[in-house]
């Protein structure tokens, strides 16, 4: 079972899997015999009794009586309607359409990849897991490929197909929705609020699911497909429903497998950056996915798929919960969790998140990502390599996963990796610069910054698939160059601060700030930056150069903070809505870039302006009420103003502290 260790090495024991399918049929391949073997302790049931036996639960009857006593409805009505819900919802999980999809994948997958490398330990890890106890698959989500890979792989090692939570926009997709569903897929709605009955519905179907072992089930912790690429805070929801079945002892344990899958070049690149920018997102149709056909014939490099060590519900939650409050409750009724539970599923979710990031195996291109963010006026292609060549060492250091060709010229491996990127970077006379989108006629000064933006958010998405792996140093390094001494105390003190405020932009186990802290000092101390006596943390003379790289990498984010603190103490008004917001800021930050006033293109992210927003929340700097059945928010200036003044202290700002309230 897993632990939070990560072995300091470059990744093996990788295999690629489209190598034997670029040398036999994929016919054959398709439509070989396929003898998963299943969880043990399941029966062998139909999706059609899958459904029977959730609107026949005890536990869904005792919902819908609730619903009769508050609302008059009948009976048989809400029934119907939980019978719709559940038609809507429900999977079919049909061989055919497997081998279907597996023989459809396998073109399009060679057609598009270079080569899906596959930890095979893993999956062998995997297989002994499915036959002992009911298997969550948990991988992280950057593509709409992240759907597909899973199942394909699954299929071509002989393991049982997951059942794969989806939303509800793939399911409106003509002839492809009804592929996805006979492919595994459920289907979840957005927004379902106090739907009491779609509640009931759906956590009963999730937890039938695990109960009987039907399938191991595949979900996505992070809730939503991440738009800059980085880790996203955990959603719980889904958490609570597959482990219910274990607090209950309906089952002995249950293990969860994170999975880190990994993307050289990203398929929606130039969408998901639009998309930050406030460009809506595309509607999920047949039609739109005929129209990508066009995407579907560039050159997306490798992805890497590394499934992690099982990690056992039943070990974690030895004396974290008392199981005998859960005996209290029969156990065909839900049991509203109390707060120790609550915390053990939010602290285990984290732990999934990092455990991830911890299998994310980091391409060249990450690392010239990072150093292109670093020097946004173009950089020489032989200081650009020199400085790619000093990060590998660093994030070897630090314990990443890298993948670097071997027995090439490291001038090959930055030129052809330009190569693959050339939408997002260019080389000209031997300086590289970022790409920045063509249009007919002249440019005004918002298309001029509109522009420039979506290529460093472009530029920055992979970054972020990197970011992870500096978080902690990062932390620390600004902790040293902006608090008031070099005493532990202090250090920590500032590091802390910094931990609150940026905990939406990274995942951050909650309650593990001294780890959080001794983890950032220890990598930076391996590495020979810091040095430590008993009361205090220092630089290292040849250390300086690795605490202005690290925190350069945080500048973004702190700037970004920065702007937005100064635009809800600067706004007249005391009170807005979260619409109004996106659409008022970004007009605020784009006149800042106009007039140069500030040069952090990320502040235009509606992501990262979202997620000051929240830690403001978080911190009772804004309050949040709802009025006509919208979020409006409350803003404290004089708080704002107190946490923008901590968190320029020692910092030297692009937006100065003292602006007009």
């Amino acid at each position: 079972m897993e632990s939070l260790s990560a072995d300091n090495a470059e990744p093996d024991g990788f295999f690629d899997i489209l190598e034997e399918r670029r040398r036999s049929s994929d016919l054959s391949h398709a439509f070989r015999t396929f003898t998963p073997q299943p969880y043990r302790g399941a029966t062998p049931i139909s999706a059609a009794e899958l459904n029977r036996m959730v609107l026949e639960s005890q536990y869904l009857s005792y919902i819908i009586q609730e619903i009769m006593d508050e609302s008059d409805k009948p009976r048989k009505a809400l029934l119907e309607e939980a019978s719709m819900l559940l038609d809507e919802m429900s999977q079919n999980l049909q061989l055919g359409f497997i081998r279907l999809l597996g023989f459809a994948m396998s073109k399009v997958f060679k057609s598009i990849f270079r080569s899906i490398h596959v930890n095979e330990d893993g999956l062998t890890r995997l297989q002994q897991a499915i036959q002992e106890y009911p298997v969550i698959l948990m991988p992280n989500h950057r593509s709409y490929m992240d759907f597909l890979v899973v199942s394909y792989i699954m299929f071509t090692y002989d393991l049982s197909i997951p059942v794969i939570a989806a939303g509800i926009p793939l399911m409106g997709m003509k002839l492809i929705g009804e592929i996805l569903r006979r492919s595994g897929a459920f289907f979840i709605r957005r927004a379902i609020g106090s739907y009491k009955l779609y509640w009931a519905v759906l956590s009963e179907y999730v937890t039938t699911i695990v109960r009987t072992g039907y399938a191991p089930l595949e979900f996505y912790v992070e809730g939503l497909r991440s738009r800059t690429l980085k880790s996203l805070t955990p959603k719980l929801g889904m958490m609570h429903m597959v482990l219910e079945p274990f607090f209950k002892g309906e089952v002995f344990d249950i293990s969860l497998v994170p999975i880190s899958i990994s993307y050289e070049r990203v398929l929606e690149e130039s969408v998901l950056a639009h998309e930050l920018l406030g460009v809506p997102k595309p509607k999920e149709t047949t039609w739109a996915l005929l129209k990508a056909r066009t995407v579907l014939k560039e050159d997306y490099g490798s992805m890497h798929v590394c499934f992690g060590n099982p990690v056992s519900v039943r070990d974690l939650v030895k004396g974290k919960i008392n199981h005998r409050l859960y005996n209290l409750v029969p156990r065909d009724l839900s049991r509203k969790p109390n707060k120790e539970t609550q915390e053990f599923i939010s602290g285990l979710a984290h732990k999934i998140v990092r455990l991830q990031e911890r299998n994310v195996v980091l391409s060249v291109w990450n690392l010239m990502a990072v150093v292109l963010l670093q020097n946004l006026q173009g950089i020489d292609l032989d200081l650009l390599t020199h400085k790619t060549l000093w990060l590998r060492r660093l994030v070897l250091r630090f314990g990443a996963h890298l993948r670097w060709p071997k027995n090439i010229p490291d001038s090959e491996v930055m030129s052809s990796t330009m190569s693959l990127h050339h939408s997002v970077v260019r080389c000209e006379r031997g300086r590289v610069y970022l790409v920045e989108e063509e249009g007919p006629g002249p440019v005004t000064q918002e298309e001029g910054v509109f522009r420039r933006a979506a290529a460093v958010l472009m530029c920055a998405s992979y970054r972020n698939q990197a970011v992870h792996v500096f978080t902690r140093p990062a932390m620390v390094a600004v902790a040293m160059t902006t608090a008031v001494s070099s005493r532990t105390d202090d250090l920590f003190h500032r590091f802390k601060f910094l931990l609150e405020l940026l905990s939406n932009e990274f995942v951050l186990i909650p309650g593990q700030a001294v780890q959080d802290f001794e983890e950032g000092c220890s990598l930076l101390q391996q590495s020979g930056v810091i040095g430590r006596s008993d009361e205090e943390i220092y630089v290292r003379d040849n250390g300086q150069e690795t605490i202005v790289f690290l925190r350069a990498i945080l500048q973004p984010f702190i700037e970004s903070y920065q702007v937005v603190f100064r635009y809800l103490c600067e706004e007249s008004l005391q009170t807005f809505r979260e619409k109004m917001f996106s659409t008022s800021i970004r007009g605020f930050i784009m006149k800042l870039l106009i007039s140069g006033e500030i040069e952090s293109y990320e502040c235009l992210s509606s992501d990262l302006q979202k997620n000051v927003l929240s830690a403001l929340l978080r911190m009772e700097a804004v309050t949040k009420i709802k009025v006509d059945d919208q979020d409006e928010f409350r803003v404290n200036k004089s708080a704002v103003k107190r946490i923008w003044d901590m968190l320029s202290k020692g910092w030297t700002p692009q937006i100065s502290v003292n602006a007009s309230l």
